[in-house]
């Protein structure tokens, strides 16, 4: 790692241009020298010597203005590249035979009666890049550490499958059933990397455009996080990013370049397969991608290696003394250099060079095939692995190699650059035959002609596949391969929980504040205790996290070298390089990449870590759903806490931050354990079942999402004999109904719970009602294990059938039951048909709003009041009691009047 006196991407440097000269005579040299360079030798010579200068002082340290872009050519001079080590006939070999497989399979999966279908084109583009990877560069696990973290371009999967069979890594069985995962299990491979589908192959899921490259980037920064904190060896790990051009237009794709380049992550490559197309059509069919992209990097403080024409370009660029060349490659349009990749060597030589004499006498000797065959970079081994070495050995940077390929290469003319390539999943038997003759295999037409098209393999013993096998040897194993080496964490005893289950006495606190005290407690334990890595999206003290800046520190690789403001205060803010709290700025999509990097340690080095990412709940599940995701498909662990929670607790804030969904959106991500808990005593058993959960002998590949609020109440100390299963499974009774003559049940949740136990005081005084109260701490878990029972019983009628936990619980307590939350309806109402009896919700649908507690809860008709009335209706459809006292006890309580209802707390802590 580049010490921080190498690399200084904190401050970039200007032009003095209002520092006096000192030395105008000086200056006037270095003036008249330009001017007559230009006179004398012409503009471009000039160029030249300007560049040189500039790349010069870059090399010193000295600080220019960084250029936004460079000649349409490749970074590396021919002259510069190293000697490549591998033997490119055999590669070439291995590659076409990889190619075939690849088209193949997918092709096979188009077969009548399948029809699954498969994604040709974005391997065919980028075969070459992966292949000097996997020759050259890609480090396995077989050494013990987590190797390199490699992150696979989603549709180029058919490639990775097809050089796993050429390995012994996956037989024919298995090509056979891509995109058949459960009709042909256990052969069947997933569309795209899937590691909670594939978790013994995959281990980053990247098919959602832009979560690859956010992820790399915090993926080289959690490598360098684990390595500073003394957890994990990660020196030799590098991340490796296979990305498209189009994909690039995702904001997740661009967004943190910054935060790679602030912390100099030269542990980070990524490889931009600049195949020119999108799905349907030209990135940037009127501009160059390319050039768009090096400008945004290099910007961004990145390593930026263009790596744009092939070795048979070398001998025409070294000839272009006068640049006419290199014009024609900058001022030629993306779109064109897409129909120059579909049309013939004539067509070529008349466009590209025929309107200058000066280029129509570099080709005049050349024949239209050898112009037709003109290349592009990406396909070139040798250009390839220049870049790649530079890559490794560039210190101080992260780099990113902007590789310009053609999409459908080696498929045929009518696959190679088209528009709809994307769409194309199956080869005619012509195109197969035409595939075959560019790949030299030894195919027979009766074979392409008589049914399916055979793989090929060059038989175990060839010497291809002994290359093959040798260098994934030389280079640490097999890749991708996902290997859990992590052992189960000793886990603290229940007197850790002790605390919090007492209760706060007479104190106010939220349960945002009951989970962040339970969590002191908990990073207090020496095995523990440096395994969590705490996450926000600045606003720790939001939070009231500000308490862990003196002791658990912020992470800065650079440390903190100002003086800080607040410097001599208790809680003052400090950054440290082996800080344990990762401080992401304003961004959710990187406290999410943070959080899934840090959750899936236990897999990629072997290393368990518990993350504990807080957030405002309204920005987490609606903001990053989509990396929670791909959370969840990466098979990441950890805790998850949706602060500030509730649809009219967090008041003064108003509608885009009034959450009255994320437990609805929790709901649908299979990974997610959701709880909405009322206590701290409910927190402890939560978090602490959670922790045996996910990292106890019997780890479950699950991550917790916990609501907490900012509203202080008075918590309760642990009841005697509390009923711990039913916290854990989503409902306990926490208080039965002491006076009253009608039965009834409330079903509360989160901060509703108080409310409940008002609601149930009035019942008892005015209306004679005994209701008792049950806190609901996931309607989620009820509803989802409810569900398993419904589907085994669907299966196995023959068996005695199963009663959902919700039922079985609820079963002797006498209705009607109502339920009640700072949730929409849609919430509680996942329980509905389990109740064993009347059952009702109410709930706070529609958009919040900016008001006082009081008045939002009467708006939702959520309150205390509310409640009352929503039991005393249940009670007169069920002619318990008279419809008349609904008009008193709304007339009584003022119901339909906002202003009437009590404040209640104004403002509110974490």
């Amino acid at each position: 790692m580049a010490s921080g006196s190498d690399r200084n991407p904190i401050i970039i440097g200007g032009l003095p241009s209002q520092v006096p000269d000192f030395d105008p005579e000086e200056t006037q040299e270095w003036l008249d020298s330009l001017d007559a360079a230009v006179d004398e030798r012409g503009r471009e010579r000039a160029r030249y010597l300007m560049l040189r200068l500039i790349e010069r002082a870059r090399e010193k340290r000295v600080a220019v203005p960084e250029m936004r872009s460079t000649d349409y050519v490749n970074t590396i001079a021919t002259k510069d590249e190293p000697f490549f080590p591998g033997n490119e006939e055999i590669e070439r070999k291995i590659l076409n035979a990889t190619r075939w497989n690849a088209a193949v399979m997918v092709s096979r999966a188009q077969r009548p009666g399948i029809g699954v279908g498969g994604h040709i084109a974005t391997f065919a583009s980028s075969a070459s890049l992966y292949d000097v990877g996997f020759n050259h560069f890609f480090r396995g696990k077989d050494e013990g550490d987590g190797g390199d973290q490699v992150f696979f371009q989603g549709h180029a999967s058919p490639g990775i499958y097809a050089r796993a069979y050429l390995l012994d890594r996956l037989s024919e069985q298995n090509l056979d059933a891509f995109r058949q995962e459960k009709s042909k299990a256990p052969y069947g491979l997933s569309s795209y990397p899937h590691p909670r589908l594939m978790p013994d192959f995959w281990e980053f899921p990247t098919v959602s455009m832009g979560l690859g490259p956010i992820g790399a980037i915090y993926q080289a920064r959690m490598n360098r996080y684990m390595h500073a904190r003394g957890i994990a060896d990660t020196s030799k790990s590098h991340v490796w990013a296979f990305l498209g051009d189009g994909e690039m237009d995702e904001p997740e794709s661009l967004g943190q370049l910054t935060i790679a380049a602030r912390e100099g992550l030269d542990n980070l490559t990524f490889v931009v397969n600049c195949n020119l197309q999108r799905l349907d059509g030209p990135v940037r069919g009127n501009g160059k991608v390319i050039q768009e992209l090096e400008s945004v990097f290099r910007g961004a403080g990145w390593n930026v290696i263009k790596l744009v024409w092939d070795r048979s370009w070398d001998p025409l660029l070294a000839r272009d003394r006068d640049g006419v060349l290199v014009n024609r490659m900058n001022t030629t349009p993306d779109g064109q250099y897409q129909t120059y990749a579909t049309e013939s060597g004539a067509y070529i030589r008349e466009h590209f060079f025929g309107d200058d004499h000066r280029l129509r006498a570099m080709v005049e000797n050349m024949t239209d095939d050898q112009i037709l065959h003109l290349g592009r970079g990406g396909h070139d081994h040798k250009k390839i692995f220049a870049a790649f070495s530079a890559a490794k050995a560039h210190k101080g940077q992260p780099t990113v190699i902007l590789a310009k390929t053609v999409k459908g290469w080696t498929l045929g003319p009518n696959f190679e650059g088209r528009n709809a390539t994307h769409q194309m999943k199956k080869l005619t038997v012509d195109d197969l035959k035409g595939f075959r003759d560019r790949l030299h295999l030894p195919i027979s037409d009766k074979e392409l002609e008589s049914g399916a098209p055979p793989y090929f393999h060059p038989g175990r013993n060839s010497e291809e596949i002994q290359y093959m096998h040798d260098r994934r040897k030389g280079l640490g194993g097999y890749v991708p391969t996902r290997v859990v080496r992590a052992k189960p964490l000793a886990l603290p005893d229940d007197k850790t929980y002790a605390t919090v289950k007492k209760g706060s006495g007479h104190q106010s606190i939220a349960t945002t504040m009951a989970f962040v005290r339970l969590l002191k407690d908990l990073m207090r334990d020496k095995e523990l205790g440096k395994r969590f890595v705490l996450i926000a999206p600045d606003e720790y003290r939001t939070f009231g996290m500000d308490s862990f800046f003196p002791s658990a520190k912020i992470y800065n690789p650079l440390g903190q070298q100002y003086e800080s403001v607040d410097r001599d205060l208790l809680l003052a803010y400090k950054e440290s390089p082996t800080g344990q709290m990762l401080h992401d700025g304003i961004s959710e999509a990187g406290c999410t990449a943070s959080l899934i990097a840090a959750g899936s340690a236990y897999a990629t080095h072997g290393e368990p870590l518990i993350p504990v990412y807080v957030f405002y709940s309204m920005f987490g599940f609606q903001r990053t759903g989509d990396q929670f995701w791909q959370m969840a498909d990466q098979l990441a662990r950890g805790f998850v806490l949706g602060a500030t929670a509730g649809r009219t607790t967090l008041t003064g804030e108003g509608l885009q931050h009034a959450d009255g969904h994320s437990q609805l959106l929790a709901s649908t991500n299979p990974g997610c354990v959701a709880y909405d808990p009322a206590y701290g005593f409910e927190i402890a058993h939560i978090v602490q079942d959670g922790l045996r959960r996910m990292y106890g002998p019997e780890a479950e590949d699950v991550f917790y999402y916990l609501t907490v609020y900012n509203e202080p109440i008075q918590h309760p100390a642990e009841p005697e004999n509390v009923d711990v299963e039913g916290i854990l499974k989503g409902i306990h009774r926490y208080s039965e109904g002491t006076s009253g003559s009608v039965p009834a049940q409330i079903l509360a949740s989160g901060v509703a719970v108080p409310w409940a136990i008002e609601a149930q005081k009035i019942l008892a005084e005015e209306w004679n009602v005994k209701a008792d109260v049950w806190s609901a701490t996931s309607w989620n878990e009820l509803r989802r294990e409810a569900v398993d029972v419904e589907r085994h019983n669907l299966l196995h009628p023959e068996e005695e059938q199963r009663v959902p936990y919700v039922t079985r619980k609820l079963s002797g307590a006498q209705g009607p039951f109502v339920a009640v939350s700072d949730w929409m309806r849609a919430v509680p109402d996942q329980i509905a048909r389990w109740v064993p009896g009347t059952y009702q919700s109410l709930g706070a649908d529609g958009f919040g709003f900016a008001d006082t507690r009081g008045a939002a809860r009467r708006f939702f008709h959520i309150d205390a009041q509310s409640i009352v009335v929503g039991v005393l209706t249940e009670l007169a459809k069920e002619g318990k009691v008279d419809r008349s006292a609904l008009k008193q006890a709304i007339d009584r309580y003022q119901l339909l009047d906002v202003a009437a209802a009590d404040p209640g707390a104004a403002g509110g802590d974490a």
